[in-house]
Parts: C-alpha cells; structure tokens; sequence
C-alpha cells in the first residue's frame, strides 16, 4: 500500500486559471490523513505544466500526468482515476471546490465500513462571486447504507429524490470495474449499478462538494452541466434503464408485464422532470421553438402542467411564431429585407424578432410605399392578413416568402 488514504483526481484541459483556482484552495485544505493530487492533463496548450510546477513547488502533493492526445473528458477522468494510488478517490472538476469537514466525514465513514465502495453525498451549487452556497443538489435527510445487489432500493430511492449520483468519494479498488465507457446512457447511474453489483454505496447527508455555477475567473462562462440537461434527457433514461437491466440480470428485479409497466412509467416521469428543467434552460436562452418542441413530448406524458412550463404556455404561440419567422427570413438565400405590413405594432414585432434571432443585417420595415423599388428577389413579408397577402401576390411577389399569422402558428398546439 501507498499509505495514502484520498486520491484528489483533477483532469483538466487548457484551463489554466480555472486550475491555479482550484489548487489555490487545495492549499487551505487540512486533512487529518495523508492525501494526494493527481492532475490528468488532456493534452493542454496553454501553461498549464507551469502552474502545475508552481504550486508542487509551494507544497502540495501533486502528481502530473499529461496525455498525449486529447481523448476528451471521460477518457481524462479515467487516465486520473488510473494514476490514483490512494485507497480513495474523489473526482475533483478543475472549476469546482472540496469542502474538507465533508471530505474528513465521508472517508471515517468508508474507514468504519469495509462493505461500501462509494459514499455520494449532495453537493452545494456554489455564488463564488459572493461566496455563498445557494442550494444543494438534491438531499439526504440522513445517513443511509444500501447493501450489495440493493438494485430495486437504490432506483426507488433516485426517483423519488431525483438524484443524480454524480459526486462520490469511491474505493480506489472498486474504480476498474466501475468507471468503465458508457456512450448512450447517462454515465453515472450504470457507473453506481456497477458499484452495486460489488459491494455496498452509502448516501451521506453532509455534502463533500461545491460545484462552482457562478466563478470569479470567468463570470460568464456556461456550465458544462448546464449544457447536458438540455439535450441529454434520453440519455438519463438510458441510464436509468441500464441501472434496471442490471438489477434484472442480477434476479433483482421482476420482468412481468405488470412490473415492467412500473418501472417504465418511473423512466418515463424522471425523464420528463429533466425535460422540465430544459424546457426553463432554452426559455431563458430565448429557443422557444426547441421550448415548445419539449413540452410537447412533456403534455403527451402527462406533465403539460408542471410548474416550469406552466408559466409560458401562454406566451408560447406568439413567442414561436416570432422565432419561426426569424428563421424563416434567415434561411432564405438573398433575402435581406422583411416588411410587416398592417400590424398594429411593427416596433414591438421587430424587437420580438430581433430578440428571438432575426440578424442585424435584416432591414425591418412597415408597409411597402408605392415609390419603393419592389426587390422581389430580397423581400420576405409577414402580412397581417389574406387580403394584404393577395395585394402583394398581385405585385409580383413569391407566394412562399408571404406568411400569414397562420402560417406560423397552426402548428403550436397548447
């Protein structure tokens, strides 16, 4: 053995502050057992070897290993966990903070229970801007061990609490079984059923982890997380579904039609939570076509009401129709011009418009003058009726570069 008790495992990729952040706080931690800091450097360009040397030279326990090609994330957090030689390890984002009281009590908790190979725990979102946690990923009311093979425990206990089994302080042991590739499931609900599938895992109620959603070094910077939950829903089910299909090979888990049914229902509604949480994502990025494309798959499962697409059901056909013939006009090889004509409020349009997508390069109009050159080829029109969509059929215009409110918005269905 090693003698070292915790593996800090840091993969990281040209990101040199975000790096010089994280082991500037490394530095304030004060555990009570011998640790290490092993860095996976995914082929940086940037300084990254330099900051490394500066801080081993201040003292911290770090340990460098620089891949040659970059593989992307998961194949670095692999090459992390791989050097690791500590008895456990914990997967530290580059951007992201431990907390050691947290750190301390999990790995007593791992000392004093030979049969768990994983301790996950909530972790804090964390205002680094203001120094100030703002909520937890999901809670444990109290400290709960699942024993080995607990398949049908552990998936009643990740729906009803919505967890996400991302941050966890694992047996280095365990680690070549578990952390093994996974491209069309959610990656931690097959890494936790492999986990189970050996030993005991544990959720602690005292959280070991700050995810970092508002950071001094780049405050605009978007999460990486961010980015997952509003494309990867399916991927979630994918992952859940794995987790099931072990429990099942396992003789955990009844395949009845009946059971089935079940467990495909409670896929179904954890999925459409995320879905929820993306539909809010891509509001307030302003996509309301894909919005709108979401809640369709979340009112066919039942959810039309849940509260994070409730509040824009209202505002949904006018906020897509926008966006749609911002699209529309965007699209079109040669068109550089768009006239709103007979609406009651063309500055409000176009700010819509211009809101929702529409370039700048766009000229915006109200009604055509008569003296105007017609430029058929470079137009799009939205008419605010049939009639004033004949009148410019009649000038010649093509007939599909003239949308009617229709046109937009038979589609949204609410």
């Amino acid at each position: 053995m090693s003698g070292i008790k915790l593996s800090i495992c840091i993969p990281t990729y040209n990101r040199e502050a975000y790096l010089r952040n994280a082991l500037e706080h490394c530095e304030t931690y004060d555990f009570d057992f011998p640790y290490e800091i092993v860095i996976s450097d995914n082929a940086s360009t940037d300084n990254t070897a330099e900051v490394v040397e500066e801080f081993i030279a201040r003292g911290l326990p770090i340990r460098l290993y620089r891949r040659a090609v970059n593989g992307g994330p998961y194949k670095n957090i692999a090459s992390s966990f791989h050097h690791a030689v500590g008895e456990y390890s914990i997967y530290l984002a580059d951007d992201d903070f431990l907390i050691p009281e947290g750190v301390k009590a999990a790995v007593a908790y791992l000392d004093a229970n030979s049969d768990v190979s994983a301790c996950h725990a909530p972790w804090y979102l964390y205002d680094e801007i203001n120094d100030r946690d703002l909520t937890t990923f999901y809670k444990v009311d109290e400290d709960i061990k699942f024993g080995r093979h607990d398949f049908v425990e552990v998936f009643q206990f990740l729906f009803e609490r919505h967890i996400f089994p991302e941050i966890a302080i694992y047996r280095s042991s365990a680690l070549r079984s578990v952390w093994v590739p996974r491209d069309f499931c959610f990656c931690f609900f097959p890494y936790l059923a492999h986990v189970l599938d050996q030993s005991g895992v544990a959720f602690l109620k005292q959280p070991f982890y700050r995810s970092v959603v508002a950071s001094k070094v780049a405050p605009d910077r978007s999460q990486t997380g961010n980015e997952e939950v509003m494309v990867a829903w399916d991927k979630y089910r994918g992952g859940l579904e794995y987790f099931l299909y072990m429990a099942a090979k396992r003789g955990k888990l009844s395949t009845t039609p009946e059971a089935r049914a079940i467990y495909e229902e409670m896929c179904k509604v954890f999925t459409l939570n995320r879905m929820a949480v993306a539909v809010r994502f891509w509001a307030v990025r302003k996509d309301f076509i894909k919005a709108y494309e979401l809640y369709t798959r979340m009112a066919l499962g039942g959810m039309g009401d849940h509260p994070e697409v409730a509040a824009l059901r209202e505002s949904f056909p006018m906020l897509v129709a926008m966006q749609t013939l911002a699209y529309q006009v965007s699209a079109t090889a040669g068109v550089d011009r768009l006239i709103l004509s007979g609406m009651a409020d063309p500055a409000l349009i176009t700010e819509l418009l211009r809101d929702v997508g529409l370039p700048p390069e766009i000229d915006v109009t109200a009604d055509l003058d008569d003296n105007d050159p017609i430029g058929i080829e470079n137009t799009m029109i939205f008419a605010a009726d049939m009639a004033r969509r004949e009148t410019f059929l009649e000038r010649g215009y093509k007939p599909n570069m003239i949308f009617i409110e229709s046109d937009l918005t038979q589609h949204i269905l609410i």
